[in-house]
């Protein structure tokens, strides 16, 4: 994806509310839509200072824990999808060390999607991890999109 894919879809996907049952029904929506094509995910909503929702599928891995924990940390910490801030980075020729961060706790590959609502900003973010990074990235952006309204 472009950055410019990415820009627009950052703009396309603010919800009108976000709580605790909203994160429970994106989490289980994000569960049957992995468990519908037996993807070995792991799936991971939060804040910045606590879990809402966390589900390792079938087939996952302890790994991919790990990978949840950093891309979710650049998510919330850049206020962008990982993906985007990791398209961002190379376009400018920089790294996470550039910003101070550190590859232990952050990575900007695909799979983290800020949960943004309308006059609040971010208020959590929504990851996926255990496929590669683009399909992590459209999979957390399939599970966001039924939030929206009309949908």
């Amino acid at each position: 994806m472009t950055l410019e894919e990415l820009e627009a879809e950052a703009a396309r996907l603010i919800l009108s509310e976000f709580t605790e049952e909203t994160a429970l029904r994106l989490g289980l929506t994000l569960m049957n839509m992995s468990k519908l094509d037996r993807l070995p995910v792991v799936i991971n909503i939060r804040t910045n200072d606590r879990t809402l929702f966390h589900l390792a599928m079938p087939g996952s891995a302890p790994v991919n824990d790990r990978w949840v924990r950093r891309k979710s940390n650049t998510a919330l910490h850049f206020h962008l999808a990982s993906l985007h801030v990791g398209r961002n980075m190379e376009a400018k020729g920089e790294t996470l060390a550039k910003h101070g961060l550190s590859d232990a706790e952050f990575a900007v590959q695909g799979g983290a999607v800020p949960l943004c609502v309308a006059g609040a900003g971010l208020v959590a973010c929504a990851t996926i991890s255990g496929l590669p990074q683009l399909e992590d990235h459209r999979l957390v952006v399939r599970g966001i999109e039924t939030l929206l309204p009309g949908r």
